[in-house]
């Protein structure tokens, strides 16, 4: 080959190189970037008051005589809507009857959205649930909330050779004419005055355990549930997964046996992760019962057997690249096959160990499917280390899942929803950064 063709060569591989690099930058920054905006979002926002005073009696955050001299405003401007509301009720007696049937719907939609916006009206028995004794307490969300008071979903079905066309028609139409025609304007003009948004800084939802279904809190027990796991899975996982790596490359005779075993490796290694889980009902829960029921235990040992293949690939691999001379030199002298493994050949290959470590962890924490039915529960309290072995627990990429899918206000939770997968790719990157360090730092000492 010609010394100009070579470097056209080494020239086109080293671009296409840098090409790919580039473009997975940029994939990961058009990934991240929505996902870090909105997953602070759970973090950083605008609070209303409804939020301050649910944050004090919850959860026990902010100052008390602040939050009544706040909570007092707000109700010097509801007193208003509330009165006006009421003494239109008898104007409404004296309407024709085709009138005031429409009226009274209409009366009905505005104070559904009203107790959505604001909470209960004065004078009313507590509602049994959380969400329902608040009103908003994001003024985003209270934005969106104004708007079902003071406009009508109706569809324009005019246009025959059209579907019908979503329209919101201004309630203040219905309304024409009557002493509650001023009530629109006085809200939209005073709902500041009413729910008084502050920026927040709502670092607690890191540490808060979730109230109402993820209405409102912290995901604190996904969090500890999701390091329990993974950190589990890996207790399991790597001292099996070295062992098998160290007998297979420095044990190990070639034959049909051994080949057997990597190819069963290399199969386990493409079973869907839902086949795990349901192997580790099956097994670890109803046949050996490590618990009675789902628990922390028997879903590390299930994620344990999802990354064993990698982690026994990449030991062995990292071993085989260990030089033979450092195997010479130690039995030369005298030292037995297992002393010059253990003290020689191991510490050599551990970063490479690391690595396989690495990804094995990122996916172990990532997993969703194999925790379903041997960990994962939709709501729980934060778990001791000693209940790991018979309990349960939430974990972040199941609840992300759950909260997508199955919740019956995914669009009231959506910051809930980015603010787990920002902390679930944070953890990951934490856990990894972990490990690159140790692992540069194993290097450096190899190294002298």
């Amino acid at each position: 080959m010609q010394l100009k063709t070579r470097k056209f060569i080494n020239k086109l591989f080293s671009g296409i190189g840098i090409t790919s690099v580039v473009i997975m930058t940029a994939f990961l920054l058009i990934l991240l970037t929505p996902i870090t905006y909105k997953g602070l979002g759970a973090i950083f926002f605008s609070g209303t008051i409804e939020y301050r005073m649910l944050n004090y009696k919850e959860f026990g955050h902010g100052d008390k005589e602040n939050i009544e001299k706040e909570f007092a405003k707000a109700k010097t401007a509801r007193a208003p809507v509330y009165l006006q509301f009421d003494s239109f009720k008898k104007e409404v007696k004296k309407l024709e009857p085709k009138k005031r049937r429409e009226i009274k719907n209409q009366l009905k939609e505005i104070k559904e959205a009203l107790k959505e916006l604001l909470g209960p009206f004065p004078d009313t028995p507590i509602p049994v649930l959380l969400r329902n004794q608040y009103g908003q307490t994001r003024w985003k969300n209270a934005q969106e909330k104004l708007h079902h008071v003071l406009y009508s979903e109706e569809w324009d079905y005019s246009d025959p050779t059209k579907p019908g066309i979503q329209v919101f028609v201004p309630r203040k139409k219905y309304f024409a004419g009557t002493s509650f025609e001023s009530f629109f304007p006085y809200l939209e003009k005073n709902i500041k005055k009413m729910l008084l948004p502050k920026f927040t800084c709502y670092w607690q939802f890191l540490t808060d355990k979730s109230k109402d279904a993820h209405f409102f809190g912290g995901i604190m027990p996904e969090i500890l549930g999701t390091i329990y796991l993974a950190l589990g899975a890996m207790i399991f996982a790597v001292p099996l997964g070295i062992l098998a790596a160290i007998y297979l490359s420095e044990y190990a005779n070639p034959g049909k046996i051994i080949s057997f075993l990597r190819i069963c490796m290399g199969a386990l290694a493409g079973v869907p992760s839902i086949v795990f889980g349901l192997f580790g009902l099956a097994f670890f829960i109803n046949t050996i019962h490590v618990s009675n029921s789902k628990s922390v235990l028997a879903g590390s040992m299930t994620l344990a057997l999802l990354i064993l293949p990698t982690v026994i690939r990449s030991a062995e691999e990292a071993i085989k690249a260990v030089p033979n001379t450092y195997r010479e030199a130690s039995l030369g002298l005298g030292a037995g096959k297992w002393h010059s493994v253990w003290t020689i050949v191991l510490p050599s290959a551990l970063p490479g160990i690391l690595t396989g470590t690495i990804i094995s962890l990122g996916r172990a924490a990532g997993e969703t499917a194999p925790i379903i039915f041997t960990a994962a529960v939709s709501v729980g309290l934060p778990l001791k280390i000693w209940e790991t072995l018979s309990q349960p627990t939430p974990a972040l990429s199941w609840n992300i899942y759950n909260l997508c899918t199955e919740h019956e206000a995914v669009d009231e939770i959506r910051h809930v929803q980015y603010g787990m997968v920002f902390v679930l790719i944070a953890i990951v990157l934490l856990f990894n950064l972990t490990a690159i360090i140790a692992r540069a730092r194993i290097m450096k000492k190899l190294r002298g």
